[in-house]
């Protein structure tokens, strides 16, 4: 039988324990950190050993730590222990020197050409910060919209939309011309039936209806010869000698600044048409005739009353109509006696093998354009510093003044309008730039210049690469083609999740919403709604402090997802 109790554990003097050479690299907990806690009888053992870790300290215990960490008797290390410490002590020193200098080296590095695309980014912020420190609240939050342009560009993404794009334009642009052969080449049609109830109208009179005969469209359906005719005899070839373009119309309205517009040059007669090429849905198009064709001529300008040439043709040249003449315009373009279009692209290869040697040079206008061109210029530059950072505040803030001044909705305003909106904004103008911009502007002598033009000529505006993109943004919000968008709906729209100050945790996406959404609200004259000339003026001064036109794309393509 086995005895029942337990064996006696002898007594373990801790204190006769020393220092030997055979004790092994693990440290030891101190006696004073360990204790001995014996269970009640009743427990299953005898005794159990708990650690600092297990329990926790009250301030008792803490107090005796501190007192009795290294007990008074202790004997005095080794001189194994004593060098083992000194090469633990000289290492560390080498160890955190050599920390030093490769730290100091690596930072040296990234100042100059190594940043990592983080620490670039938050450079660039530090950089942006410091530069704009004397700048509003407005202006600070509006140029954090530049914070885009840092991210990496995706060339392979951008390549495979480029394309997708260059598709649908080129199937956009056969579509046209074809339906351009169809109109000025077709002699024949299929009668439409109600054609020619008027021609049978007096044979049938006199007869009395009968209920089991076919109505008459659907009993006959005829080939015959149009009514309308062309006023000359055109070939296929006469007609394929053309320029394309594309263009768009300068207006304030947003449902007719983003019509899309494609026209044609004809060199045989000098003549020009113009279609307007109109979606319905995803999957439905038509091609309407938007301006006749025929032979125009310049209605403003130094070029005024001469006819349309092929040099007449490029990339942001202004083609101006009377809306008089054209019966098909919508209402909202008739309200304005002259319709503008802008050229924004053109088929370069046609137009380079269509010039000749022989074509009409006028050197005296020609010279007094550039001559206009150097006047705007050069107040151009006068503004240039004054707008560096504040493009966004003083673009959209003169657009809503000069709202406000157009009392009668026309858009236009006189000299003394003009001059008391450059002294509000602090816009210095020497008296003779001033003086010779107005005598250019205001070609008819009215006394009055369009406001919107005179911004564009003092201040100067986006290329049309960067306009395309401005227009695709608007059109995505404005998928009713009303003109207009709600600020719900831009809010709902807008995606600041790949902002750079977003992804390094400098701001939520809340805060740069925010901030978008009230630069933007305070360009507008209605605090619900924003129209596309509002909008537009947004991005014009937003343009102003960015070099890069793909970094101007950035900010555009990122938010709105275009």
């Amino acid at each position: 039988m086995q005895d029942s109790c337990l064996p006696v554990v002898p007594r373990l003097d801790l204190r006769s324990l020393v220092d030997s050479d055979d004790e092994d690299e693990f440290s030891c907990i101190p006696l004073s950190t360990a204790h001995i806690y014996f269970d009640p009888p009743n427990s299953s053992s005898a005794f159990h050993w708990v650690t600092p870790c297990q329990i926790p300290y009250t301030q008792h215990h803490l107090k005796e730590l501190e007192e009795d960490i290294i007990p008074e008797n202790l004997p005095a290390p080794t001189g194994k222990y004593k060098l083992k410490y000194q090469q633990y002590e000289t290492e560390m020193k080498e160890g955190y020197k050599q920390y030093s200098q490769r730290n100091a080296e690596k930072t040296k590095s990234n100042i100059t050409h190594q940043h990592s695309p983080r620490n670039k980014t938050d450079d660039k912020c530090i950089q942006r910060e410091e530069a704009i420190a004397d700048l509003t609240t407005l202006d600070r939050k509006a140029l954090l919209q530049q914070g885009y342009a840092d991210n990496p560009y995706d060339a392979q993404r951008s390549t495979r939309k480029s394309d997708a794009e260059m598709v649908a334009a080129e199937k956009k642009k056969q579509t046209v011309a074809e339906q351009v052969m169809t109109d000025y080449l077709s002699r024949a049609v299929i009668s439409d039936p109600g054609q020619n109830l008027t021609t049978e109208k007096q044979g049938s009179a006199c007869r009395l209806p009968v209920s089991n005969i076919a109505p008459l469209r659907l009993r006959k359906r005829t080939l015959h010869e149009t009514k309308i005719r062309t006023h000359s005899t055109l070939t296929e070839y006469m007609l394929s000698n053309k320029v394309q373009f594309d263009g768009r119309i300068i207006s304030r309205n947003g449902r007719d600044a983003c019509r899309e517009l494609i026209g044609f040059f004809f060199t045989h007669d000098q003549s020009l048409t113009v279609y307007e090429y109109r979606r319905f849905g995803k999957n439905r198009t038509n091609v309407l005739p938007f301006i006749q064709k025929n032979i125009y001529s310049h209605q403003r300008g130094r070029r005024k009353g001469k006819q349309y040439q092929l040099g007449d043709f490029y990339v942001g040249a202004n083609l101006t109509f009377l809306n008089s003449g054209h019966v098909r315009l919508p209402e909202s373009i008739k309200e304005n006696t002259l319709l503008i279009l802008r050229i924004t692209n053109i088929d370069g290869i046609a137009l380079d093998s269509l010039r000749t040697d022989s074509m009409e040079h006028e050197d005296g206008i020609n010279r007094q354009e550039a001559n206009d061109r150097l006047v705007f210029k050069a107040i151009q530059d006068e503004l240039k510093e004054q707008l560096h950072k504040r493009g966004v505040r003083i673009f959209t803030g003169l657009g809503k003044y000069f709202r406000q001044l157009d009392k009668e909705g026309s858009g236009l305003l006189d000299k003394a309008d003009f001059k008391q909106a450059l002294n509000v904004f602090h816009l210095e103008v020497s008296e003779k730039n001033f003086e010779s911009s107005w005598l250019i502007l205001n070609d008819s002598g009215n006394g009055k210049v369009d406001y919107g033009e005179f911004k564009r000529a003092i201040i100067g505006e986006m290329n049309e690469y960067r306009k395309s993109f401005v227009r695709k943004a608007f059109m995505k919000l404005d998928f009713n083609k009303m003109g207009s968008v709600s600020i719900i709906d831009i809010r709902k729209c807008y995606c600041a999740k790949k902002h750079p100050q977003v992804i390094s945790g400098h701001f939520t996406e809340e805060q740069i919403k925010s901030s978008f959404l009230e630069t933007l609200k305070d360009a507008c004259n209605k605090s619900d709604e924003v129209s596309y000339d509002e909008f537009e003026d947004y991005y014009e001064g937003l343009s102003i402090g960015i070099v890069n036109d793909e970094d101007f794309v950035n900010i555009l393509r990122t938010p709105w997802g275009i």
